[in-house]
């Protein structure tokens, strides 16, 4: 059995070691915003702000699967912006990937730059290009969202970490199933668990993770006085949607795997972006670093209008944002200000069976 097989199993039965007779195995939403504190406030929970036995467990259950301590907000963004905000400080820099998650620079532009803090944009291929020196944070996106470009994760987490710098990865598109960056010399891992984590399009969170017990007391003060926290429901759906995650992953991957090599041999396609295509540029780091290849794709057609009758003519595929569902989805990313061409397609693959999802796809292909 694999390190991870085992990780997984562990997680679905976290927890039951201290089950008394009768108790409840599936976890409880505990939907309070104050505790019983007589005496003294010394206690596990003290107020809704500060903790929540929902997010406990949702979180221990991450920190199995990371690796690490994990901390839960309500959105991804709120957990990219907490380790930013709790790391950073005025004059320092910040180096964050040009073709990555355009959100993250946003913030960097909108609200870090006026407290001080700067921020310097490099490409993901060559994001070890020009060193680590003078920067507070080096931060990854592995893959980069939307071009699903990479990196050398473990070369570039040591250069930067010898620079000096605090070491970040956004993971979300993969998960930690593709790759858990705790192990491959990450400081602080991001994800966005609105995504394949939870997997069912209902909830918002995210979290981060770390093994550095200073950045992890960091991160939660910083939780705790921002008020950036998550609902006591949500956090039951998304430890809900964490159960079955290794086996919608595995099949998502699967799926993408067919579908890519489909729009890779079809003439109505300009171009293809998919880890696991042996000619994509990314294979071979892919191969080496990641344990599966992931579930998204990136479909170049000749114009707008062929990729927007692609979408709207694809009966399974739900034509929407975001991504990591179970159901399949896409949307032409030009229109959100991404530098891709217009026929550009960000495709997320989901469960559905592999022949009939492969068959519709061709259909909707031969109808452009």
């Amino acid at each position: 059995m694999s390190d991870l097989a085992a990780t997984f199993a562990a997680l679905l039965h976290q927890g039951s070691d201290d089950l008394g007779r009768g108790a409840s195995i599936a976890p409880s939403i505990v939907p309070t915003t104050i505790y019983h504190l007589p005496d003294s406030p010394d206690a596990l929970f003290q107020y809704g702000r500060y903790g929540n036995p929902g997010w406990s467990r949702l979180e221990q259950a991450l920190g199995v699967l990371e690796g690490g301590d994990a901390i839960i907000f309500p959105s991804g963004m709120a957990a990219i912006a907490a380790v930013l905000f709790s790391q950073l400080k005025s004059g320092d820099r910040v180096l964050l990937p040009a073709d990555g998650y355009f959100v993250t620079r946003a913030l960097a532009e909108r609200f870090l730059a006026p407290l001080g803090v700067g921020a310097e944009l490099r490409a993901t291929r060559a994001f070890a290009d020009g060193g680590f020196d003078g920067f507070r944070i080096v931060w990854m996106e592995v893959p980069s969202n939307p071009g699903l470009d990479v990196c050398d994760v473990p070369a570039v987490a040591a250069a930067a970490k010898a620079a000096g710098a605090l070491v970040v990865a956004d993971t979300t598109t993969l998960t930690p199933l593709g790759l858990r960056g705790l192990d491959h010399g990450v400081d602080v891992v991001v994800a966005a668990g609105t995504k394949a984590i939870n997997g069912h399009s209902d909830a918002l969170m995210g979290h981060a993770a770390a093994r550095d017990p200073t950045i992890i007391e960091a991160v939660r003060t910083w939780r705790k006085h921002s008020g950036s926290i998550s609902g006591p429901f949500e956090a039951w759906q998304v430890r809900r949607g964490l159960e079955t995650l290794e086996v919608r992953y595995e099949r998502m991957c699967r799926n993408a795997q067919a579908v890519a090599e489909l729009l890779a041999g079809h003439p109505a396609v300009r171009a293809v972006r998919y880890p696991g295509l042996p000619g994509d540029p990314a294979h071979n780091l892919a191969r080496a670093q990641w344990n599966a290849f992931g579930f998204m794709i990136g479909a170049t057609f000749d114009s707008h209008a062929a990729a927007e009758q692609f979408l709207s003519g694809c009966r399974f595929m739900a034509e929407s944002t975001s991504f990591g569902g179970v159901h399949s989805s896409g949307e032409r990313r030009a229109r959100w200000g991404d530098d891709v061409a217009e026929g550009f397609v960000r495709l997320s693959i989901g469960i559905e069976p592999t022949a009939a999802l492969v068959a519709e796809i061709a259909r909707a292909l031969e109808a452009i």
